[in-house]
């Protein structure tokens, strides 16, 4: 028996355009008492990077595949060599990103095809995760090594400067883009009135944000009975590839809040971002967007019809009405959600980082 063992050293999440190192190990666990011609004698042994591609039936209809295309040999650095202790391999940035939705999946794995003398080949499957982070396909790296983002406090082979600067660029672009704050005020109203003013400082966060609002109902005109915010995204598929027209798109809520807010002045929320959850990307078939999404149940009558008193005596008791007119109505608000460190993504991942099998 031959044990492999592969090992992600870093984590099971990554950057699309970074570097994929695995430490791929075979060993022959004998026995004190078993001796050389006990040995087992490896074959061959393969890696390569897949990204596989689902599509529900229902929802997306692809185009018949061309039967004329055929499969096209790996280069060099695809494939696993014993002897160089590692495989590693530059995932392509502009792949798409590891997704589980309702309509497709993009799928990733690392597969190790090895083989024993003389047995059956055996397949080992090391699935990991793919961020994408739009701009970094067109960033020009600085010539001079000075003045290039960089970790002083590690040290880094020559081999992997490329891939720790891709690492600090991404962190440094994730940080410029989700550190501005203005003010976004909106108000909110239906065919009767204002119900109040809804207040958020930014629109763009990364993945493991909290989306933070206040609502102002002191000026309103029409009373605020209750609402909801729901943090969701959007899984919408290109026309082209739609099983129906006009088919509608597909919502998943990933947290939500809701308050009953009658004579309250001021309310808030706080909705966390899943660090599980994938950023928002567009490909050539799908598309996720995020957003927020509001309901307001407000009142048909005015805020002091909302209580009525409940005894003539000195200490006056006033409770709610049994029965009231209401009216309800939505709001959606995009936002924008953008990945984060692939390390600190590494932490809630539901894939290991060591794998192994026996053959």
């Amino acid at each position: 028996m031959i044990e492999v063992l592969a090992k992600l050293g870093r984590g099971p999440v990554f950057l699309a355009g970074e570097v994929l190192e695995c430490v791929i190990t075979f060993t022959n666990p004998l026995s004190a008492s078993s001796t050389s011609a006990s040995s087992e004698m490896l074959a061959w042994a393969s890696a390569q990077i897949h990204c596989q591609f689902h599509a529900s039936e229902n929802r997306v209809a692809l185009p018949p595949s061309d039967g004329s295309k055929h499969d096209v040999q790996a280069e060099n650095e695809t494939v696993f060599v014993p002897n160089r202790d590692s495989y590693c391999e530059t995932l392509p940035i502009d792949g798409p990103p590891s997704f589980r939705g309702q309509s497709v999946k993009y799928v990733y794995k690392l597969t190790i095809g090895c083989q024993r003398v003389n047995s059956p080949i055996k397949l080992l499957r090391v699935p990991f995760r793919v961020l994408v982070l739009h701009g970094l396909k067109d960033y020009q790296f600085p010539q001079d090594e000075a003045v290039a983002p960089s970790n002083p406090f590690l040290e880094e082979e020559e081999g992997l400067k490329k891939d720790s600067r891709l690492a600090d660029l991404a962190t440094e672009l994730l940080m410029v883009a989700t550190s501005r704050r203005s003010l976004h005020l909106y108000n909110i109203s239906n065919t009767r009135g204002k119900v109040g003013t809804f207040c958020i400082f930014k629109t763009v966060y990364k993945i493991g944000e909290d989306v933070i609002g206040t609502f102002n109902f002191s000026e309103g005109d029409i009373p605020c009975l209750q609402f909801s915010v729901s943090l969701q995204t959007e899984e919408s598929i290109q026309e082209e590839f739609q099983r129906r027209r006009g088919q509608p798109v597909s919502f998943s809520t990933h947290a939500r809040h809701q308050e009953a807010c009658l004579h309250t002045a001021q309310s808030s929320f706080s909705l966390p971002i899943p660090l599980s959850s994938t950023p928002g990307f567009t490909t050539n078939i799908v598309s996720l967007k995020w957003r927020l999404h509001f309901e307001f149940v407000t009142s048909g009558e005015s805020a002091e019809t909302c209580l009525v008193r409940g005894s003539q005596s000195e200490a006056i008791t006033w409770t709610g009405v049994e029965q009231m007119e209401v009216d309800t109505f939505s709001w959606d608000l995009p936002i924008k959600v953008l990945p984060t460190n692939p390390i600190l993504a590494s932490y809630v991942s539901q894939f290991s980082s060591t794998n192994s099998i026996a053959i």
